[in-house]
């Protein structure tokens, strides 16, 4: 009967501890993928941040393609972020 009890505490100790595994594996999914977009969303605020301080010597201020090259770069480099993040699995 002890031996019995024994057995089934065991049981029942793999069964939690196979649980927690399986918590913790989401929750290192869900870091990945949150830690991702931040990553993603730091170019933009980075450069916001540059653009925000309004300075007057700015060379691509003056020039007529200025901003939109500005923002094409925030593009291509969110794009390739966002592409090697899901090529790593990581999205």
């Amino acid at each position: 009967m002890i031996t019995r009890i024994e057995s089934f505490r065991q049981l029942l100790d793999s069964a939690l501890e196979a649980n927690l595994t399986q918590v913790s594996m989401r929750q290192n999914e869900d870091m990945r993928k949150i830690s991702a977009w931040v990553a993603i969303a730091a170019v933009p605020t980075m450069f916001a941040g540059i653009y925000g301080m309004n300075f007057k010597h700015m060379p691509e201020l003056g020039w007529t393609f200025g901003y939109p090259l500005v923002l094409a770069v925030i593009l291509v480099i969110c794009l390739y972020l966002y592409w090697r993040f899901k090529r790593a699995g990581w999205l």
